[in-house]
């Protein structure tokens, strides 16, 4: 046991300490996105995941108030993109590909950004097509949920490693 703890400090594995960090903040607002796409409700399902995450990982107390936090999220999802992945022998779609990117701005309550590359929110998945519209639509909403689970997770990590690159 004690042999896999060194290996695991050498290789640069640590344990994340979300508690203090982030120049003392305590305290996040989550404001609900705006949805610049055509799909109903990705700004919905967007904010739920973010705040999920948040009170999943701790260290930041979610508070619906956005004047009395710390921190402020807020974002936009972008125009979602949905395409054709693979096809049957008779140019039917089994599988579709679906790509979700978001801004997002986290801001500290004396007013200034957090810097969270735009490039890490962006994700694609691929879900079944099938005949069945409502399997169809469950599969595609299913998609988006992971996609949304994934970008609040990068949002979250994003604004922890820009607060410790800056050593606050």
């Amino acid at each position: 046991w004690l042999v896999t703890l060194a290996l695991l400090m050498g290789c640069g594995y640590g344990v994340v300490h979300y508690r203090g960090a982030l120049a003392g903040a305590e305290t996040v607002s989550v404001l609900t996105f705006e949805n610049a796409s055509s799909e109903p409700n990705a700004e919905l399902m967007m904010t739920e995941a973010l705040r999920k995450e948040f009170l999943r990982r701790g260290g930041l107390r979610l508070v619906a108030d956005s004047d009395r936090a710390d921190l402020l999220v807020e974002g936009k999802v972008l125009p979602i993109v949905t395409a054709p992945r693979s096809f049957s022998s008779i140019v039917l779609a089994l599988e579709y590909e679906i790509q979700v990117a978001v801004e997002v701005q986290v801001r500290r309550r004396d007013g200034t950004d957090l810097a969270i590359d735009a490039r890490s929110l962006r994700e694609t998945e691929i879900y079944l097509a099938s005949s069945d519209v409502e399997a169809g639509r469950k599969n595609r909403e299913e998609a988006l949920r992971r996609i949304s689970q994934t970008l609040a997770g990068r949002v979250i990590d994003a604004s922890y490693l820009d607060d410790v690159e800056k050593g606050s």
